[in-house]
C-alpha cells in the first residue's frame, strides 16, 4: 500500500480543529499551552505537505483540493475563538474580517480559474502574509497568559497580516482578470 504522507498531514490539520476549540474552553494554563502546541504542529505540517508532496512526488488532487481547505479551516477556526474568547474585539474583528473575506475571494477565484484551466501560483508576499498570520495568531492564542502588551503586539502582526491580504488579494485580481473577462 503507497501511503501519501502529504495527505496525512493535511488530514491531521484538519481533525486537530475540534481539540484546539475543546482546549480553548478549559480554562486552565496547560491547556492554553497544549493549544498553542497543536496550533504551532498544524502550522508546521502546512509548510511540510507541501514539501513533502514535492520532494516525495506525491502530488495528488485529493492534496490540491485538501491542502488550501485544511489552511482555511484553521485560521477561521483560531479566528472565530479568539473572537469568542474576547482576545480579539472591537477594532480587530475588522482585521480578521478581512483575513476571513479575503481566504473566501480568493478560494473562489482559485476554483473559477481551475474551470479555465488557469492555475494562480502562490506569491511570495502571500507567504509572508501566510507566515505573519500563523504567528500572530499563535501569539494571541498565548498572549492572555502573559503581559498585555503582547497582546498589544500579536494585534499588531494580525493588521500587518489584514493589510498583506489586501494587497495579495488585490494581486491574486489583477493576476486573472485578463481570465475573467473572458
Amino acid at each position: 500500500m503507497n501511503v501519501n504522507l502529504p495527505n496525512i498531514l493535511t488530514f491531521l490539520r484538519i481533525g486537530v480543529l475540534p481539540i484546539l476549540v475543546g482546549l480553548l474552553y478549559i480554562p486552565a494554563e496547560w491547556a492554553r499551552y497544549l493549544t498553542v502546541f497543536l496550533y504551532t504542529l498544524a502550522c508546521i505540517t502546512d509548510y511540510l505537505d507541501g514539501y513533502f508532496a514535492r520532494s516525495l512526488q506525491q502530488v495528488s488532487a485529493l492534496g490540491r483540493l485538501l491542502d488550501p481547505i485544511a489552511d482555511k479551516l484553521l485560521v477561521a477556526t483560531v479566528l472565530l475563538m479568539l473572537t469568542s474568547l474576547g482576545i480579539i474585539d472591537g477594532w480587530h474583528i475588522i482585521a480578521g474580517l478581512i483575513i476571513l473575506s479575503r481566504e473566501i475571494f480568493v478560494s473562489g477565484l482559485r476554483e473559477f480559474l481551475a474551470e479555465l484551466q488557469v492555475r494562480l501560483p502562490v506569491s511570495r508576499l502571500a507567504k509572508w502574509k501566510t507566515a505573519v498570520q500563523m504567528v500572530s495568531l499563535g501569539v494571541l492564542l498565548i498572549a492572555p497568559l502573559y503581559p498585555s502588551w503582547l497582546l498589544d503586539v500579536a494585534l499588531a502582526g494580525l493588521w500587518l497580516a489584514a493589510v498583506l491580504t489586501i494587497i495579495t488579494g488585490y494581486d491574486y485580481l489583477v493576476a486573472s482578470v485578463n481570465h475573467l473577462k473572458k
